[in-house]
């Protein structure tokens, strides 16, 4: 076993090591061409900025949506020390409403953390009460910039209310909030996604004065998108 002074004459030299491979990891980091943040690193701006606007929020949305789109996701804020950095408060600076399929985790689809983004989930993206309540306290308290309602395509609960076969529980309910976009499409799936998406976006921008007071303030922008299942990419949706 090692004397005192051993432990110590070893200790200093693993210091100085640690220090060493720190010291080369940094310059590593800087030498990363065209400033690139290395994956997993803080994405720069994606801390809320108390002057974002909602138009730039927006951008930044559709900037991690692109990077995550060519496979070249940042992945930021996904470590424990974000998660303790946003525990005793959160800001994120979008809100969504989006669907419960499995295949749309929001926050890796737009290249985002812990506290990034407040997200409601209902299959088929629809504006119920709840969601709405939900959304208003996103906006209105938490302070989102960017509300965007998201659906997806190749969408089972479109689907399923296209078809209008009986099915048990309460999967029904939702064929109301979907009917309209339905009914509109004349038959065509993409098109009935894209207008349901367009129709939740008006039920949150027009049903909840919350919200429209939000928008006519230009505090909060509402906008819409078709996340595509294969390519990953999300498309606007003109609202």
């Amino acid at each position: 076993m090692a004397d005192g002074g051993e432990v110590a004459v070893a200790r200093r030299a693993f210091l100085r090591a640690s220090g060493t491979v720190v010291g080369a990891l940094a310059l590593g980091a800087a030498a990363l061409p065209g400033g690139a943040t290395p994956r997993g690193a803080m994405a720069p701006g994606a801390r809320r900025d108390p002057d974002l606007t909602p138009e730039a929020a927006l951008r930044m949305l559709y900037d991690g949506n692109a990077r995550f789109a060519q496979g070249q996701s940042l992945a930021p804020h996904r470590d424990l020390a974000r998660l303790r950095e946003v525990a005793p408060k959160q800001a994120p600076f979008a809100a969504f409403l989006g669907c419960a399929d499995s295949r749309v985790p929001i926050e890796i689809v737009f290249d985002q953390g812990f506290g990034d983004l407040f997200v409601t989930r209902i299959a088929g993206n629809v504006a119920d009460p709840s969601i709405i309540g939900s959304l208003e306290f996103g906006t209105l308290v938490l302070g989102a910039r960017v509300l965007f309602v998201l659906g997806h395509t190749n969408c089972g609960a479109v689907a399923a209310t296209m078809k209008g076969d009986a099915v048990p529980g309460q999967i029904s309910t939702l064929y109301q909030h979907i009917r309209p976009a339905v009914k509109a499409a004349a038959g065509n799936l993409d098109t009935a996604i894209a207008g349901n998406v367009r129709n939740q976006a008006e039920v949150l921008a027009e049903s909840s004065p919350v919200i429209g007071a939000l928008v006519k303030e230009g505090k909060l922008l509402v906008a819409g998108g078709v996340y595509d299942l294969g390519t990953g990419r999300v498309t606007p949706v003109a609202l």
